[in-house]
């Protein structure tokens, strides 16, 4: 009789602790909440502009989604994530960009972090590009509490700063030095040395080098007033990815690769860079 009794105050014990345990789990059922409201300081059109890159461009901000529980609002932190992707792709483009903002309720840029950031996009400088926004609410970042907001659409001019290296005047660029073969004559023979302008700061020349040596870029053929070279020519041997500057005094030599043959010699002036590849 006694066992029986026993029996019967741990079955009640239980009883009573998995009731306890449905009404917890009834106090915490997600119960949904509100999307959030996206509106932005400007309309339409975002102004980018390099000559006032340090001016705010555009302050976005939304509204909580108050998450609410069978119990009332949820009082658990809410974290966000900005989409912009091109105007149309419905934020299925490979190039989307998605920002992660935390807690806060807004986020601001400068004309320069909005252009940098549209870059991602693979936008073209200089061209009328379109793009739409949205916020996404969640809770600790859980795919089954996400709330988007409505979408907002903007148009911008992406600009490309100014490059790093002042490019040449006419447009022209010659390679000069004991790696080539016309050695450091100048004028340097045309066109084996003379290089193709990809754009107005991209140019490129295939030539053989000689190891061991060096070499300098001419804006000018036939004058030496004026010259590409490096501040320090022990950086890299191979010259690759090298800093070069403009110089009318001063600079030294680039360094030639340390195995002689045919190269492809990429300058960027965008970036100040130059890289050398074996052929």
């Amino acid at each position: 009789m006694k066992k029986i009794i026993q029996s019967l105050l741990y079955l009640s014990i239980a009883v009573v602790f998995f009731a306890s345990c449905e009404k917890d789990e009834a106090r915490d059922t997600y119960a949904g909440g509100t999307a959030p409201v996206f509106t932005a300081s400007v309309r339409d059109s975002i102004g980018l502009n390099y000559l006032t890159e340090t001016d705010p461009a555009i302050t976005f901000k939304w509204t909580n989604p108050n998450y609410k529980f069978a119990s009332g609002v949820s009082s658990q932190n809410v974290s966000y994530t900005m989409e912009i992707d091109t105007a149309g792709a419905n934020f299925g483009s490979p190039n989307k960009k998605v920002v992660s903002i935390s807690q806060d309720l807004s986020v601001s840029y400068t004309q320069k972090a909005f252009n940098i950031l549209m870059a991602d996009l693979k936008v073209t400088t200089g061209n009328v590009a379109k793009i739409d926004v949205r916020i996404n609410a969640s809770i600790g970042g859980t795919s089954a509490t996400t709330i988007t907001s409505n979408v907002l659409s903007f148009k911008f001019l992406p600009y490309a700063p100014p490059p790093k290296v002042v490019t040449p005047d006419a447009g022209t660029l010659f390679l000069v030095g004991d790696a080539t073969a016309g050695g450091w004559s100048n004028p340097v023979p045309v066109p084996s040395q003379q290089f193709t302008k990809i754009s107005n700061t991209v140019y490129e020349i295939t030539v053989p080098l000689t190891a061991g040596a060096s070499f300098l870029f001419l804006p000018t053929n036939g004058d030496w007033g004026k010259k590409y070279a490096v501040s320090d020519a022990s950086i890299n041997g191979l010259g690759v990815g090298l800093n070069f500057g403009f110089y009318t005094s001063g600079g030294s030599n680039m360094p030639a690769p340390t195995v002689s043959g045919n190269y492809k010699i990429h300058v960027d002036f965008q970036l100040g860079q130059y890289t050398i590849t074996k052929l």
